[in-house]
């Protein structure tokens, strides 16, 4: 364990008023430290001690908090730790932040509590990732997979990868140095198959990139139509709340309004749109539209709705011409007497396969509608497995793809038997370097600078 010299000091909790706040120390003399204001000082570690905290310069009470000590390496940095929570508001939290720099304090960084304990083995950098995730989630996806990361499976099983990289290179180092062993020259075929496991897995893990987009940001989900079709009525009825402005006049929403809602598994960023026309002389009409058709083209899922066939399938010609997404043709208003026919006209309609009749007013056909979009996010991006790790980070992505791509660059010319075999095993140790980088096994301040820059100050 690495116990630094110097005591770090931080708010753990926001800052302002509330029922309690947090004051944490960390450093080889948190003890020391904390023992100078501190009576009765806990006699146990990891044992809550309600006790009186002093002011060091003057013995005045600050406040009457509970205490807990621990112990090296029994805590969250590995080093020597105190934790104190004291009543909630600025004044109290500022004083005892205040006495402890006093004592020989100073002011933690952002993540330098989390860094510590990456620098102290007690996390592995994905793992410290998964901690500012789970503090950042805004969706219940980012937070079961930071749950998932924090337990360590995202970092198993690309251990489990790196232990097989580093297989081939001792396969690699064998056959280079013991050309003349008895059991003769490694197999091509074994080193090559063994590559291919490795890249299989890495690309298996790649294809979780647009699922980890989805479950930090949630799904974009654009309701489109031409106007007065029932959009907002199905935006509001879908939140359960009124959002958006609802009229019988064409062109009431002049631009998108965007909501979030849970469906099942699924976040979704769910967005009410300016009808679609093209017959508008009103400027802030016509902006608004653009708007829409900007929103169209970036969708995960387009609701296209209308009240009648007809204008189900004009509106979902209209709206493949402006985005990919998948699309689902929504009857609207399907309560009313002139839309029942077309209710179960949809239904059974060949060209609107997977369409959906809903009444915003009776709620009729929404979970339906729900379960329909969840079966086109699973069919475009991926089904969200509550076991199964998943890619929520730039930084992830990019280093298993430097490593797939330093693995196929190896297998090409391992299979072509253009190069040396030691030249060729250089792209298999970038690959091996990668994983490290990734995992944290390497020492990188980059890295670690780039990692901890966007975390709370406090964790």
């Amino acid at each position: 364990m690495l116990v630094r010299d110097d005591t770090i000091a931080a708010l753990s909790t926001p800052a302002g008023r509330g029922a309690i706040a947090i004051v944490r120390l960390s450093g080889g003399a948190s003890h020391l430290i904390a023992a100078r204001m501190i009576a009765p000082w806990p006699t146990m570690a990891r044992q809550v001690t309600l006790c009186a905290i002093r002011d060091p310069r003057d013995g005045s009470v600050i406040d009457r908090g509970l205490v807990t000590r621990f112990d090296a390496p029994h805590s969250y940095t590995g080093e020597p730790m105190v934790e104190i929570s004291c009543h909630g508001g600025v004044a109290v939290s500022t004083a005892i932040l205040e006495a402890l720099s006093h004592l020989g304090t100073r002011p933690a960084d952002p993540g330098e509590f989390t860094q510590r304990a990456v620098l102290n083995g007690k996390l592995d950098l994905l793992q410290a990732e998964a901690v500012a995730d789970l503090v950042d989630a805004r969706t219940h996806a980012l937070r079961r997979a930071a749950v998932r990361q924090l337990d360590g499976g995202l970092s198993n099983q690309l251990a489990m990868l790196r232990d097989r990289v580093l297989q081939i290179e001792a396969l690699l180092a064998y056959d280079i140095d013991f050309p003349e062993e008895d059991d003769g020259p490694i197999a091509r075929d074994v080193i090559a198959s063994t590559v291919d496991e490795v890249c299989s897995a890495l690309r298996h893990l790649l294809a979780t990139v647009p699922l980890g987009e989805v479950a930090r940001d949630g799904a974009l989900v654009v309701i489109a139509g031409a106007p007065n079709a029932g959009k907002s009525s199905l935006f509001n009825a879908l939140l359960g709340e009124t959002r958006a402005i609802v009229t019988e006049i064409p062109g009431t929403t002049r631009d998108a309004i965007e909501a979030r809602v849970e469906a099942g598994a699924w976040p979704l960023r769910l967005v009410d749109t300016a009808g679609l026309r093209d017959d508008t002389a009103d400027i802030v009409e016509r902006l608004g539209i653009e708007v829409s058709e900007r929103h169209i083209r970036d969708a995960h899922v387009i609701l296209v709705c209308a009240e009648s066939i007809a204008g189900l399938e004009e509106g979902m010609v209209r709206v493949a011409a402006l985005g990919s997404g998948r699309r689902i043709p929504v009857l609207t208003k399907s309560d009313r007497a002139s839309a029942r026919d077309s209710a179960a006209a949809v239904r059974s309609s060949g060209s609107l396969m997977g369409g959906v009749a809903v009444s915003a007013a009776s709620r009729q056909g929404l979970d339906e509608l729900l379960h329909a979009i969840e079966v086109e996010l699973v069919r475009s991006v991926g089904a969200m497995h509550s076991e199964y790790p998943i890619v929520t980070r730039a930084r992830h992505r990019e280093a298993l793809s430097e490593a797939l791509r330093e693995l196929e660059l190896f297998r090409s010319l391992w299979q072509q038997e253009v190069l040396p075999a030691s030249v060729a095993a250089v792209h298999v140790r970038s690959a091996t370097h990668a994983l490290d980088e990734l995992i944290g096994s390497v020492d990188v301040e980059d890295v670690l600078d780039r990692v901890f820059r966007s975390f709370c100050v406090g964790k």
